[in-house]
């Protein structure tokens, strides 16, 4: 059996490799390394297929999410609500233009935002709602688009974990996450779902002006060359790795699959096993198991985590504190206790192997580790 990883990128590589060393090579050849002709094309293919009119590359999550807020020309102080369960990059982006992040908690079941806490925290400064759609499926978006529109806030949805799941709503419809907000930002770092071989993101949205604006601001705010109509940034998908994406987007249904399969099997072994909890699955939303992450008693999370490092099994904990108890964000004036369901969480979770590589052997020995660890 090969040795255990969290993300098996080599091996994802080798399966694929005549493709992408075909198209990488292409780039190459031609030199044209800065917006060459992939870009468009790959943004053109993730737009056909999450059926989003505007897709908008750029080169990374983070800067996915600050393009996302600036082009939205919100007001300094403006409070932005984000999840306190979550990696910091939502938070940071609000910080760093001016506004404030305000906190909320999070369904302990999905792990995704809770739109009741969402609608406590609305004030009369709140200007925006950045939901992310955590581990793989959709934040409850009906609900936070319909509490947006009576409030008449944006809503940025966060989608760097759950390209490719679909969010059914009430009437029977499907949309693609990240595609349902005014704005939808993704990740293309390597270990996501669809990841490129360095650094990458994109922005979707269906309104033709504000992805004109999403486009200025991406290219240090130029409408033409060296005419420059708002303040922007340098943020840029380059051409090798939009190949590659091209080429890695043509399999995503394909590693969707995989990766259900394999949430599958670890459920199987899994599902009554006293002492842990099998990732929820909302009803309105397909899961792409970026993470297939448990929820452990808390004072058996760590020691399961210790006793997995011994046997050779890699895990991981997304994430070990809630984004209101860290040092930058403490001038919120935020405490222990505010958020009861998201610091429970950051006691409990622990995430396993997952990616597309993942064969019944090695889930078995998985599997093994731990049932041994709560059976002892």
């Amino acid at each position: 059996m090969n040795p255990l990883q969290m993300v098996d990128l080599k091996g994802q590589y080798q399966r694929l490799k005549p493709e992408i060393d075909a198209a990488m090579q292409a780039v190459v050849e031609s030199t044209a390394f800065i917006n060459g002709p992939q870009v468009k094309s790959f943004a053109k293919s993730l737009a056909a297929y999450l059926h989003v009119q505007h897709v908008v590359p750029c080169a990374n999550g983070t800067d996915a999410l600050q393009i996302a807020l600036m082009a939205l020309e919100l007001p300094a102080g403006g409070e932005v609500i984000v999840p306190a369960f979550n990696y910091v990059a939502t938070a940071e982006v609000i910080a760093l233009l001016g506004l404030k992040p305000v906190f909320v908690d999070v369904l302990p079941d999905t792990m995704c935002i809770d739109p009741a806490k969402v609608r406590a925290a609305i004030t009369d400064k709140t200007v925006a709602i950045m939901p992310v759609h955590l581990f793989g499926q959709c934040a409850p978006m009906e609900e936070l688009m319909d509490l947006a529109i009576a409030q008449e806030l944006y809503v940025i949805e966060d989608n760097a974990q759950a390209i490719g799941a679909q969010y059914m709503d009430a009437e029977g419809g499907s949309s693609f996450a990240g595609t349902m907000g005014h704005i939808g930002t993704t990740s293309f770092f390597p270990s996501k779902n669809l990841g490129c071989m360095g650094d990458g993101g994109a922005i979707f949205t269906q309104d033709e002006e504000l992805a004109a604006v999403l486009k200025q601001i991406a290219n240090h705010g130029q409408q033409q060359k060296y005419y420059y109509s708002r303040v922007g940034v340098n943020s840029r998908l380059d051409t090798l790795q939009a190949a590659l994406l091209e080429v890695k987007l043509q399999h995503l249904d394909d590693f969707i699959l995989r990766r259900q399969k394999a949430a599958a099997r670890y459920d199987s072994y899994f599902a009554d096993l006293e002492g842990l909890s099998i990732p929820a699955r909302a009803p309105y939303s397909s899961h792409v198991f970026h993470q297939y992450t448990l929820q452990v008693v808390p004072e058996k999370r760590d020691a399961l985590k210790a006793y997995l490092e011994k046997a050779g099994v890699p895990s991981m904990v997304y994430y070990p504190v809630p984004l209101h108890l860290h040092e930058a964000y403490a001038y919120l004036g935020y405490k222990s206790g505010d958020f009861p369901v998201s610091e429970t969480l950051c006691k409990c979770v622990i995430s396993l192997p997952m990616h597309t590589e993942l064969t019944e052997l090695q889930q078995a020995f998985i599997a093994e580790k731990v049932i041994r660890f709560f059976q002892q």
